[in-house]
C-alpha cells in the first residue's frame, strides 16, 4: 500500500466516524433530551443550547474539510486548492473553547458529544497542519 492509498484509507475511516457522529448528534439534539435533562433552569437551558451549537459547529467544520479531501481524491480539486485559506478548517475560537465541558448542568449525552467532537476537530486540525507542512516541504 502506498502513501496515497494509506492516506485515503485513513480519510475514509475518519469520514465514516465523522458522519456517524453527525447522525448521533443530530438525533440526540433533535430528540429534545438535552433540554429535558436541563430542566426548567433558564441558565442551564441556555448553556445546553450554546454547547449543542458548539458540537454542530465542530462537526460542520470537520465535514466541510473532509468533503474537500474527497474532492481532491476524486480529481475535482487540486491539493493546493484544498489547502487554500478558503477551504481551511475554521472556527477555532468557538470550536476549541472547552471551558464549559465540566459544567454539571450539561447532560451526560451532550458532554460525550462535546468530548468526541472536540477530539475529532483537533485531529482534523492536525491533519490539515501535516498537509500544509508537506506542501511547504515540497516547495
Amino acid at each position: 500500500m502506498n502513501v496515497r492509498d494509506s492516506s485515503q484509507t485513513i480519510l475514509d475511516r475518519i469520514y465514516d466516524e465523522s458522519l456517524a457522529l453527525v447522525i448521533e448528534a443530530r438525533n440526540y439534539i433533535a430528540s429534545g433530551r438535552p433540554r429535558d435533562e436541563a430542566g426548567g433552569d433558564r441558565d442551564a437551558l441556555l448553556l445546553v443550547s450554546q454547547e449543542s451549537m458548539r458540537v454542530t459547529s465542530r462537526l460542520t467544520q470537520v465535514m466541510a474539510w473532509l468533503f474537500c479531501q474527497r474532492a481532491v481524491q476524486n480529481g475535482e480539486m487540486t491539493p493546493d486548492e484544498a489547502l487554500s485559506q478558503r477551504f481551511a478548517v475554521g472556527g477555532q475560537k468557538v470550536c476549541l473553547d472547552d471551558r464549559w465541558h465540566d459544567d454539571t448542568r450539561l447532560p451526560d449525552g451532550l458532554l460525550g458529544l462535546l468530548e468526541r467532537s472536540l477530539s475529532l476537530y483537533t485531529r482534523i486540525l492536525r491533519l490539515e497542519d501535516m498537509q500544509r507542512q508537506r506542501q511547504r516541504a515540497a516547495l
